[in-house]
């Protein structure tokens, strides 16, 4: 990297109900990357180019979203913040901002990753949370749901829990931990693994949400994991109802701590 530079990470958060997602694409302006690089760009009065700790598609939202960039302009960090949100759309906020050693990269340093899923267990849905979590009627059994859950931890072949698109050369991933907790008529099931693969935290909650509703029995995981087929599995969750949490690294870097949201 250029020894003039200055390499700057930021912490993110959005509501990404209108974004086709945090990567940027060629037939379409609506991304979240596309957005952050036009507002950081001007703040620091040159072209600046964005890396982030975990893409995200379209309808995902983020509490914690770690990017990075180098820049040879002068800020200081307030201004990274304050201008950028100064420019950025209401539903993007930028959290803080850090300069950082040329050795952090916010994807390739992450140590983990967490996402949650939120769905509304009620009788009738809800307006103001009709885009930001999945409503599902029936009574859940989440003492199954946690059961199942257990089957899904450590180092595994996730070929039946990633869709048919994904380019990853290898299905594995190493599932870290899993929660599966209430409050009220929220119901959440958080994530956290080295990393993952193409809607895989979508399709486990599909799957899952088969054991709450006590379609299939908690076992059932174990032998979807072993047939390494996405038939196997149940539906891809809507995209509404998954946010990535954030990313962690290592103590060195200094970051911030984890914003973990409450449901």
């Amino acid at each position: 990297m250029d020894k003039e530079k200055s390499r700057i990470a930021l912490a993110v958060e959005y509501q990404g109900s209108r974004y086709k997602g945090f990567q940027k694409q060629k037939n379409t302006k609506e991304t979240v990357q596309g957005f952050l690089e036009n507002a950081l760009s001007k703040v620091a009065d040159q072209d600046v180019e964005i890396v982030c700790s975990g893409r995200t598609d379209a309808g995902v939202h983020a509490y914690n979203q770690i990017i990075h960039f180098d820049t040879s302009s002068l800020r200081d960090m307030k201004s990274w913040v304050k201008g950028g949100n100064a420019l950025l759309p209401k539903d993007i906020r930028v959290l803080w901002a850090k300069e950082v050693p040329d050795s952090f990269h916010a994807r390739f340093s992450a140590i983990s990753r967490t996402y949650r899923y939120i769905i509304r267990n009620s009788l009738l849905p809800s307006a103001l949370e009709r885009d930001r979590a999945l409503w599902v009627q029936e009574d859940l059994d989440l003492k199954a749901i946690r059961r199942a859950s257990l089957y899904l931890k450590g180092e595994q072949d996730f070929t039946s829990f990633r869709s048919s698109s994904c380019q990853s050369k290898t299905p594995y991933r190493n599932i870290h931990l899993i929660r599966v907790f209430k409050k009220k008529e929220l119901v959440a099931i958080e994530i956290t693994a080295n990393a993952f693969l193409l809607n895989m935290v979508r399709i486990i909650v599909g799957t899952l949400l088969e054991v709450g509703r006590r379609k299939i029995p908690a076992k059932q995981i174990k032998t979807i994991l072993d047939q390494r087929d996405r038939n196997m599995a149940g539906k891809t969750s809507p995209a509404e109802g998954l946010y990535f949490i954030g990313a962690k690294y290592k103590r060195k870097f200094k970051l911030p701590s984890l914003l973990n949201s409450d449901i």
